[in-house]
């Protein structure tokens, strides 16, 4: 079905920190999640109010991200800060753990459910797509009580969306809003690269519009995580998107419309991560 009547707007003003009226001493927590595709750095306060935060792409060079992500805070926050604790989470922790001179590193899914904890302690369910991965974890009271991650196959990830979007010419920017204007999303299915890809050269030999094609890309990922990660695990009631493809309004629409399930975006759902280490 056609995915603009399932929401808009979800990823809008999440990403608000605490504003300081003084430039005077700041202590808290540094959070460092180290991904093969993004690096985020947060900044909390002791009351686990996010400070400032960095979105940066790892390109290959970990701590050359780490290094700026720490610099571009500091200069925002202006040097004046004391840093009570540092926390990493994310592939590269141990490495960018040893860097930074980490008082805890921790594993992704204990990171991920920790700031959806804090956010709201009614959360029981998280979907987490990132650049290379994608995540489901199930929530007892803020205690992880299952959980499941897809490494294996691309098709479930942000960098595939962002690979077939360069693919068809059209800005990873724009994909959401082009795939929601969608009337026919195209049934692509839900295998792995080679076939989808197969599938889309065949659609578009045949005329298909982009607009269908990027809503049955966005169906492709929703379905491919919900068979591949999720299988027979049961979603619970409330249920967080995180990860930075949840800046793609036609995924979540794609998760609403499959699941029937009311998804939420979080706040600072793009640096849950880093977050939670914090």
């Amino acid at each position: 079905s056609a995915l603009g009547s399932f929401g808009i707007g979800d990823s809008i003003n999440k990403h608000s920190c605490k504003a300081f009226g003084y430039r005077g001493r700041v202590s808290g927590y540094l959070g460092i999640d180290v991904g093969s595709t993004s690096t985020n750095v947060v900044l909390t306060d002791q009351e686990n109010k996010v400070l400032a935060y960095k979105y940066l792409r790892t390109l290959g060079d970990p701590i050359e991200a780490v290094r700026s992500g720490l610099s571009e805070i500091s200069r925002d926050m202006g040097n004046n800060i004391e840093i009570l604790g540092v926390g990493t989470t994310g592939s590269g922790r141990y490495l960018a753990g040893r860097f930074v001179g980490a008082d805890v590193i921790i594993d992704e899914i204990t990171a991920q459910a920790k700031a959806a904890y804090l956010l709201d302690d009614e959360v029981d369910t998280i979907i987490e797509i990132g650049g290379q991965d994608s995540k489901f974890i199930k929530l007892e009271k803020g205690l992880v009580s299952d959980f499941e991650m897809n490494k294996i196959c691309a098709a479930g990830t942000g960098s595939f969306l962002e690979e077939q979007a360069k693919k068809l010419n059209i800005p990873i920017g724009e994909f959401g809003s082009l795939a929601m204007t969608s009337d026919n999303p195209i049934d692509l299915g839900d295998r792995c690269t080679v076939f989808i890809e197969t599938t889309i050269a065949a659609a578009l030999s045949r005329g298909a519009k982009l607009e269908d094609i990027a809503a049955g890309l966005s169906y492709s990922i929703v379905k491919n995580y919900l068979n591949k990660v999720v299988g027979n695990k049961e979603i619970g009631k409330k249920v967080f998107f995180q990860g930075g493809v949840a800046y793609n309004q036609a995924v979540i629409n794609a998760f609403r419309a499959i699941s029937g399930k009311r998804i939420e975006i979080p706040e600072f759902f793009s640096v849950t991560g880093a977050y939670g280490a914090a």
